[in-house]
């Protein structure tokens, strides 16, 4: 069955979704108790962002123990509750799944440099020999500076960190380990789990070691392990010896991707479906991307409707735990709040494929207004202000505001903004992990559960239409006008067709509609003339 082609996903980021215990971290128990609030807007798939145990480093994305929940988010009879309530009410839970490094932190770590080279677990890591005083190649972390950390205790070893230097990757020439994965993935769908999401999935195999490039400014080493045709190898393996076994979908982080290897990955059924990356340089710039630039309509919808295209199925998204607030980089959140996010809510919510909702997006969340960097907690923008300080020569003060306006995770992961009340009802006052942002008092659900147009009861509309909708689920997808400000395509199923038509100004904007329509659905209440639409305009026509 593929009810992932039938849901719209929902993704909780776990420590900021809901505090049952008042201890400064959400939960377990905090996702059950609001259960019931997600199957009434209508999600029929929960994403959750990783809950194993974990040192929290890279909050979550380092386990230590894949078979094990981390006990700020509770216990694994939480765990086998929260499948079981979700099950009641007819939602599926999708774990997240890091595969391409552990914690170092992890057993298979410890164990691996504790007694090297005479154990069994010293080739689950890459460690490499250092070449006299230099380091094993001039590969690049994803989170700035070299992926190589020096083993203490061990002559001239080091071990590859793709990301934080608490992530060492895993060695997938090492039999042991593949079958180690196949175990934890068996481990959870035998629980109950309909799947995973898989961390960078298309970095995990390294097809050599040398050199990159020289004079490549930044992901040396890419070439070597992106998109490998040893990773599609280990993916199809995992799809025949393991998840053929199971009603279950994988979902890939893959960067650095193309349509080729897009429909590979699909073709091949060595993912369901995947994201693509290609879109978020609406506002900023891909090569350097601590470079803010003015976002274009055409730099964020052109990528979306290529990859629309160019594959049959695709992860839908705007937002998610690694990204800024859509509402703050691509609508108008000062002066068209309430009808930019409406707008993109209907953006993606009528796009092929599959939509997954980040927590917060429903209401409008934005990114934080003064957010200061002694109170950043997310280690990539950390290490990056340094390493643009470094580079660049320039203050800590002015390296903050590039990589503030640009990639700094933690405007995503403040805690879900729930009511009114203190710490906007994320918990009963306990100082959370990460501090809330400011507006709460005017975002939040409670507030826009009693709002009849509110950013929340909009999506609620949304969703049950595409839900009921073969259209929107099933259809066909053309595009058929792009620009700054306008753009609009064509869903067709069945010998119906749909216009989707989105205003992306502030302003009224022209658009002569050429085709015989009749309005659906849109993000304003009022009547409006066609061929006038007003700013941050969203709307469904169907062609007659």
């Amino acid at each position: 069955m593929n009810e992932f082609k039938e849901r719209v996903v929902y993704q909780i980021y776990p420590s900021s979704f809901k505090d049952s215990n008042n201890d400064g971290w959400g939960d377990l128990q905090g996702i059950i108790s609001k259960l019931d609030y997600l199957k009434d807007l209508g999600i029929g798939i929960i994403w959750l962002s990783p809950i194993y145990e974990s040192p929290m480093d890279d909050m979550g994305y380092d386990i230590a123990d894949y078979k094990k929940i981390n006990h700020r988010f509770g216990t694994m009879e939480d765990f086998d509750e929260l499948i079981a309530e979700a099950k009641k009410r007819d939602i599926l839970i999708v774990m997240d799944l890091v595969i391409n490094h552990t914690s170092t932190e992890h057993a298979w770590f410890k164990e691996a440099i504790k007694d090297y080279p005479n154990n069994k677990y010293r080739d689950y890591y890459i460690i490499k020999e250092g070449k006299g005083k230099k380091l094993p190649n001039n590969w690049d972390s994803a989170f700035t500076g070299t992926c190589w950390k020096k083993i203490d205790g061990l002559d001239n070893k080091y071990y590859m960190h793709l990301y934080c230097e608490t992530q060492a990757d895993l060695n997938y020439y090492n039999e042991d380990v593949i079958q180690e994965i196949e175990g934890i993935m068996r481990f959870w769908l035998d629980k109950g789990v309909y799947g995973f999401r898989c961390d960078v999935i298309n970095n995990i195999f390294k097809s050599s070691f040398e050199n990159d490039s020289f004079f490549k400014l930044a992901n040396k080493g890419d070439k070597y392990y992106a998109n490998q045709k040893g990773m599609f190898d280990i993916l199809k393996r995992f799809r025949v010896e393991v998840l053929d076994n199971y009603n279950c979908f994988l979902v890939g982080e893959t960067c650095t991707l193309t349509p080729e290897i897009g429909r590979e990955f699909l073709e091949s059924r060595a993912l369901d479906m995947f994201f693509e990356f290609d879109h978020i340089y609406a506002d900023k710039f891909s090569k350097i991307p601590v470079f803010r630039r003015k976002f274009q309509a055409k730099k964020l919808v052109g990528p979306i409707f290529k990859w629309q295209e160019e594959v049959p199925w695709i992860a839908n998204y705007l937002e998610n735990h690694d990204q800024l607030r859509s509402v703050s980089r691509y609508g108008n959140e000062k002066d068209f709040h309430s009808e930019s996010a409406k707008m993109l809510a209907l953006f993606l919510l009528t796009l092929k494929g599959t939509p997954f909702i980040y927590q917060g997006e429903e209401i409008g969340m934005t990114n934080i207004s003064d957010l200061k960097f002694e109170e950043v907690n997310d280690c990539a923008s950390i290490s990056t202000v340094a390493t643009v300080q470094k580079i660049l020569h320039v203050k800590k003060e002015k390296a903050w505001k590039m990589i503030n306006e640009t990639i700094c995770r933690d405007h995503a992961r403040t805690p879900m903004q729930w009511s009114d009340q203190v710490n906007a009802g994320f918990n009963d006052g306990e100082k959370p992990w990460l501090r809330m942002n400011n507006n709460f008092n005017l975002i939040n659900v409670k507030k826009e559960q009693q709002e009849e147009n509110s950013i929340l009861n909009f999506y609620k509309r949304l969703i049950k239409f595409r839900n009921e909708s073969d259209i929107l689920k099933y259809g066909s997808f053309e595009r058929q006008y792009v620009s700054n400000k306008i753009c609009s395509f064509y869903r067709t199923y069945n010998g119906r067709r749909y216009l989707i038509v989105l205003n992306f100004s502030d302003e009224v904007e022209t658009y002569w509609l050429k085709d015989k329509l009749s309005l659906i659905m849109s993000t304003y209440n009022e009547d409006f003339h066609m061929n006038a639409l007003p700013p941050h305009f969203g709307g469904i026509f169907e062609v007659i």
